[in-house]
């Protein structure tokens, strides 16, 4: 009878330690990893690690239970035809979906839009290749190029989403003047180079970009 009380008691305890494993499996496939695909803005530029965008919107997710990971692909920097050359080894076999943050520095340089629709649209293709989820996150072109400039500029991202069949989010910097109410007030936001976000700054953009970020989730 001792014998056999032990067993049982044995066999439950393996059916509960088998359960725990099942259960904890299940809870990591539903993660999600993300990898925020940009330059500085992404990167976190002139901020604590913990300020950044990726930490601030990583954290902004899993307070509503998304339970995701952010992997910061943003290098300072970096342009369409950068992030088009280095696409390839940073897409790990673990990513889930991208955000595709890139043209800010192409903007910046007076760089043709057309150049810049080839490189977004290469990286894109690969993500549709890979069938990854992705967002494609854009920026309002310059006002110092001319106005047809910023009008062929801000249309890229458009065409792209539409040629591509993917969301749009049509500016990184959207919190900033939606909380401003114009973009000179969105200056006060802004660390003194007049170009990256602060704390508060990155905090406003993810307010603003999370609810779209947490709907493409898979």
């Amino acid at each position: 009878m001792v014998i056999s009380r032990g067993y049982g008691v044995l066999t439950r305890f393996l059916k509960c330690l088998a359960a725990i494993v099942l259960l904890s499996g299940t809870a990591r496939a539903s993660d999600v990893t993300i990898l925020a695909f940009g330059d500085s803005l992404t990167a976190g530029y002139g901020l604590p690690q913990q300020d950044g965008f990726v930490p601030q919107l990583e954290a902004w997710l899993n307070d509503r239970g998304a339970d995701a990971t952010i992997i910061n692909g943003g290098v300072s920097g970096d342009t369409t035809a950068g992030g088009a050359a280095r696409l390839g080894w940073v897409l790990t076999d673990d990513i889930d979906v991208v955000l595709v943050a890139l043209g800010a520095n192409d903007m910046l340089r007076g760089t043709d839009p057309q150049t810049t629709y080839a490189n977004l649209d290469a990286i894109l293709s690969e993500l549709s290749a890979r069938d990854l989820p992705c967002l494609l996150i854009g920026m309002p072109g310059p006002a110092n190029f001319g106005a047809e400039y910023k009008t062929e500029f801000e249309q890229v991202f458009k065409r792209l989403a539409q040629e591509h069949d993917i969301p749009l989010y049509p500016s990184f910097l959207a919190g900033l003047t939606d909380a401003a109410g114009s973009a000179n007030g969105a200056l006060q936001y802004l660390q003194e180079d007049g170009l990256h976000p602060t704390a508060q700054g990155v905090s406003l953009i993810v307010d603003a970009l999370g609810p779209v970020v947490l709907d493409i989730l898979p």
